[in-house]
């Protein structure tokens, strides 16, 4: 993606089936549950890049005992320096003990992260600084054992205010009024009460300490997080892990973000994507299932599992970005859904470049736009391969002409190269204007001059901002005489609240040339009119109820926003023509079938706060309020 945005976090949550004595015996190494996290993080590493988390717990282990280890870092390479400390404690705890390298018993008891459940997380940040404080794992602590919770997740709420003052009619004083702190002390609220309602049932039978063992056998986790969860509003997969070894994995209803889990009698893992567990575990993809919507994979502290329905489900609208751009390519799924991508846009690019296959040069931007580009490839091959079939049909072709019919091919060059060592998306406003015109370089002597069209494709185009000053700046001294820049993503319209950060409405170029499109053609009162009716909303309380911003858009097709926001982004001393060409949103729903999330592009939002956030968002715009609608 040339405009870089943040977005999602990832998660990883590694349980033990055996004792830990077993993993040592058959892999000859203590470490095996942490090697196995380490690699399920950096399979991920490409969803959170602000700082990283580890969390662990053991279980049983005797009282005086330290059972819960947890590091955090916002280094560069977060996840290497979390990893490297670990590695530090084992080397250090067996320095001197050397001859209980392979004694479970005496690592768990004297060595930190040798416990059976590890839970991880990568963070990329959409609110707050970039501080270690704001790194999951969080951590909720207590004397008691079952009344430990640590979380981490990949969420974003949108009714954080309602859920802060929920939290202060149960009594709290919470210390922050984040979405973190607010879903983490909800859950940690239940949870005492869960363990209060245990200890009320089982007082007159047991007594301490085997008490505290059978309340921790008994904690009913779906009843915590039916309890706890009702009122969310959000996406959110969320990962808990009690101080007695009891985990969960629990998904929004309409499955917006991803988590994917997999077991056998050795481990139960999950992540955010499936390559991670493929990768690590080298089990069958078949073998790697979803976490439902509205259910939540519970992993009791005997390591027995199942899927438990904590909320009524919703319309599934799992987020299509995560096919587009964030997931890894790797996986098999998504790489296909990527070429069909490319393969569908195919003719919308013919159309532009009026069928002149000859004089037209194919290219993509580096590096997330590659497999869409494929597949925009094959859709080339296929078109030719009609048009041969046509011609020979026909008959009467020449020799010479039946050669170069039959020879013929898509010309294809790589244009633009990237220099990953600058990433625009880590400086501050002032110096990122610069910065972004060194990002990209361009292979030249490729291109006639005047003669050769120059197709681009990119995954999506959110700002445009690279485009205006970089891109098409160097494409334009390549000397072509039209360039077409092709997105695989639909236009992108409407703010996200549910893990990216895409929240102001001037940050879109499409909703920018929209707003132009109505100032040229003398249709303010279609603004102001929006304007109205989202203030009376929120007067109302039923802002939640409506996208009143869909009205901006119906005027126009989509064609003649892409033209405006052609506009828009050519530079003044640009040479060349420009046509930006979109996929549709029919297009994008047939490659990727099952993540039917398309708020950005439709303004159809899974949830209620979602409504709510657009039009706050298209508020602060109109009376020029620079802050984030949620």
């Amino acid at each position: 993606m040339s405009d870089a945005i943040k977005h999602e976090c990832g998660i990883a949550l590694i349980r033990l089936r055996k004792d830990y004595q077993y993993y040592i015996n058959k892999y000859g190494t203590p470490l095996y549950g942490i090697n196995k996290l380490y690699l399920m993080m950096e399979k991920q590493v490409n969803r959170g890049q602000d700082g990283a988390g580890v969390a662990n717990i053991k279980i049983d282990v005797p009282a005086g005992h330290r059972y819960i280890s947890r590091y955090r870092s916002v280094e560069q390479n977060a996840v290497a320096d979390i990893f490297g400390k670990i590695y530090k404690k084992f080397r250090k705890g067996l320095k001197d003990h050397k001859d209980k390298a392979k004694d479970a018993k005496w690592i768990q008891e004297n060595v930190a992260f040798s416990g059976e459940v590890f839970l991880g997380h990568l963070r990329y940040g959409t609110h707050g600084q970039n501080e270690i404080e704001n790194c999951h794992p969080m951590l909720r602590q207590s004397n008691w054992r079952s009344r430990n919770l640590v979380v981490a997740g990949n969420f974003n709420m949108t009714n954080v205010e309602e859920l802060f003052n929920k939290l202060i009619s149960l009594g709290q004083h919470p210390k922050e009024k984040v979405d973190t702190v607010t879903v983490m002390e909800k859950i940690g609220h239940f949870l005492d009460e869960e363990n209060q309602r245990q200890f009320d049932f089982h007082k007159h039978s047991y007594e301490n300490p085997e008490l505290s063992n059978v309340i921790e056998d008994n904690i009913d986790l779906q009843r915590v997080l039916q309890r706890s969860c009702r009122d969310f509003d959000g996406g959110y997969a969320m990962c808990g892990v009690t101080g007695h070894g009891s985990a969960f994995v629990a998904r929004d209803p309409a499955g917006i973000r991803p988590a994917f889990w997999y077991a056998d009698d050795e481990v139960v893992v999950v992540a955010s994507e499936k390559q991670a567990i493929k990768t690590s575990f080298n089990c069958n993809y078949e073998d790697i299932q979803e976490v439902q919507p509205g259910h939540a994979l519970i992993i009791d502290k005997r390591g027995n599992y199942s899927e438990k329905k904590f909320i009524e489900p919703l319309e599934k609208k799992s987020c299509s970005f995560e096919r587009i751009y964030f997931s890894r390519a790797s996986d098999p799924d998504i790489y296909a859904e990527r070429k069909e991508l490319g393969r569908l846009v195919i003719p919308q690019v013919l159309q532009e470049v009026n069928y002149d296959l000859k004089n037209t040069v194919f290219s993509y931007i580096p590096n997330t736009a590659e497999t869409a580009f494929l597949g925009m490839i094959e859709g080339l091959e296929d078109y030719l391969a009609k048009e041969r079939k046509k011609a020979i049909m026909g008959g009467g072709l020449a020799e010479e002409t039946l050669e170069e019919l039959l020879t013929f091919r898509p010309r294809v060059e790589k244009l633009i190269s990237k220099d990953v060592k600058l990433r625009t998306f880590i400086t501050n406003d002032a110096d990122r204007n610069d910065m972004v015109s060194h990002v990209y370089d361009t292979t030249y002597e490729v291109i006639k001059k005047g003669v050769d069209n120059v197709v681009l494709i990119d995954d999506s185009i959110v700002r445009g901002t690279t485009l205006e000053r970089s891109i098409l700046k160097l494409l334009d001294k390549l000397g072509p005489k039209k360039i077409v820049i092709v997105s695989s993503a639909p236009q992108i319209r409407y703010p996200d609240c549910y893990g990216i950060d895409m929240s102001r409405m001037k940050d879109f170029v499409a909703f920018r040339a929209t707003y132009e499109l109505l100032q040229e053609r003398h249709m303010e009162d279609i603004l102001e009119d929006t304007l109205g009716r989202c203030v009376s909303a929120f007067e109302l309380g039923t802002a939640h109820t409506q996208n009143f911003v869909k009205a901006i858009y119906e005027p126009f097709t989509n064609e003649e926003i892409s033209a405006k926001i052609a506009d828009i982004v050519k530079p003044a001393d640009l040479k060349a023509d420009l046509a930006i060409v979109y996929q549709t949103v029919d297009s994008l729903n047939k490659a990727c079938p099952y993540n039917l999330g398309d708020w950005y592009f439709t303004g159809n939002f899974p949830t209620p706060g979602g409504n709510k956030v657009v039009n706050k968002a298209f508020v602060n715009f109109m009376k020029g309020v620079e802050i984030r609608a949620y």
